[in-house]
């Protein structure tokens, strides 16, 4: 018997892991940046600089973070595998 090529069709839950997984890459870079721009915050602090913008920012990334996690949580979990 011969399979039938996808010709390219994803199956609609392959297509919704996926962007499951797209979210996760996306929560884990606001993470990062949001951790850079809390130490960079602290710093101008301590160092008696203006922290206005780094705070301002910091706060845009946290509620950006906030918000792709809510968003996250309404697709299924990651239990798809690569296959090569």
């Amino acid at each position: 018997m011969s399979a039938k090529p996808s010709r390219g069709l994803i199956r609609s839950e392959h297509r919704r892991v996926r962007s499951g997984e797209d979210f996760d890459i996306i929560i884990g870079l606001l993470g990062f940046w949001a951790l850079v721009l809390l130490v960079g915050t602290v710093w101008m602090e301590v160092t008696a600089q203006p922290a206005l913008g780094w705070a301002l920012g910091l706060l845009a990334t946290v509620l950006a973070l906030y918000g792709m996690i809510r968003l996250r949580r309404r697709l299924p979990q990651r239990t798809a595998t690569r296959q090569k």
